[in-house]
């Protein structure tokens, strides 16, 4: 393998240190920017290379003593190496610089990022593997397991799970250990920065709302939060289980909806044509989400997994318009291919990082769009 002497310039998205030899990146990870290493190359391609630390030659004072004796082979953690500000400032421009050169966003109205409360022992919830005796998480860049016997971002009352099934005879398989019993849907996996993003959203939006339309709603965590904002509520899930913990406590201003979020927004973009005037009116009792809410007096919040959005549903949004729209993203660089299609019809009004998951490399972000006064006419 062949060896370098590099300087780090800075930090990609995902965690590797970036420098560069004759102009070609080389990517190398568990290294601060601001460091001079020597590395060998593992994998050498046209366009970019990659490397493994030899030797740190000149130290960044932003370098910390990790606290988990498994990082560096496990593929959780990207940044227990980093001092948590420093982590923070990383994220934060890994944001702006995303939305500027895949969005095409040339001033990013980014706010500062919101950090987590605590930056170990936070996750209410893990899961772990298990095969052929070994319990833990995959390797680095590997598909085999290493044993784990405590994680320092989980809470406690997780280890103690994982202590738990470590000590009992168990299958092969896959198991997810939380902090607390309840029903199996998806929540967010820090508490803290889970409600600092429903407060956000609370702040963005404004008062005597008419309807809020929460797509990918889990089980109406954010629009439970909102109740007092709007008079009526639609939550839209794929997930029949998580709409049913959201229906057992809902009041008679919200409904909720178990199906594909491509259809039921493609079916309220054609009710609320019907109720503007802009197709056949349809009877109220026809009509699949059952309100007359006109885009002026609506508003969106869309929740996605790391893929983003569909073509459908951006394109029902952008015909919808709605007077608000936020959305919430755990992937930047889908969040900027989204927002590229989105401004047609909204402007941009502000994008906040937050770091729901400290030590790792992935990024939360809240942006909120409010419909241009005078959209363009689009084209069907």
């Amino acid at each position: 393998m062949r060896r370098v002497e590099l300087k780090i310039e800075d930090i990609a998205f995902g965690g590797k240190g970036v420098a560069r030899e004759n102009g070609k990146a080389i990517f190398v990870p568990f290294t601060v920017d601001g460091e001079r290493v020597s590395a060998q190359i593992v994998r050498d391609k046209k366009k970019f290379a990659e490397a493994e630390v030899g030797a740190l030659r000149e130290s960044s004072p932003l370098r910390v003593e990790p606290q988990c004796p498994y990082f560096g082979r496990c593929g959780g953690c990207a940044y227990q190496h980093i001092a948590y500000e420093h982590q923070l400032a990383i994220k934060w421009r890994q944001v702006r610089d995303v939305l500027e050169r895949i969005g095409k966003i040339k001033e990013v109205p980014i706010r500062p990022i919101i950090p987590s409360p605590i930056s170990y022992a936070y996750r209410n919830r893990i899961t772990v593997h298990a095969q052929n005796g070994v319990i833990g998480f995959f390797r680095r860049d590997s598909h085999r397991l290493i044993d784990i016997e405590r994680c320092p971002i989980a809470k406690e009352e997780v280890n103690r799970a994982l202590a738990r099934l470590r000590a009992s005879r168990v299958r092969d398989g896959h198991y997810t250990l939380p902090a607390e019993a309840g029903p199996r849907v998806f929540s967010q996996t820090n508490d803290a920065v889970a409600n600092a993003i429903r407060d956000l959203i609370a702040q963005l939006i404004p008062s005597n709302q008419e309807l809020l339309i929460d797509a990918y709603c889990g089980a109406g965590f954010f629009a439970k939060a909102l109740l007092d904002k709007f008079e009526r509520i639609v939550g839209i899930d794929w997930d029949k289980f998580a709409i049913a913990a959201a229906e057992k406590n809902a009041t008679s201003k919200e409904t909720y909806i178990a199906g594909d979020v491509d259809e039921e927004l493609t079916g309220l973009l054609e009710q609320t044509q019907a109720v503007e005037g802009a197709v056949s009116a349809a009877p109220p009792e026809d009509l699949r989400v059952g309100t007359r809410a006109t885009t002026a007096e609506m508003t969106i919040i869309v929740d996605p997994p790391a893929t983003g959005l569909t073509p459908q549903v951006r394109k029902s949004i952008a015909a919808l318009a709605p007077a608000d729209f936020i959305y919430i993203s755990c992937n930047p660089s889908t969040l900027a291919r989204d927002l590229t299609e989105l401004q047609k019809r909204f402007t941009l009004e502000s994008v906040t990082p937050l770091d729901m998951f400290p030590q790792t490399a992935e990024i939360e972000i809240v942006a909120h769009l409010q419909r241009r006064v005078s959209p363009p006419t689009l084209k069907s």
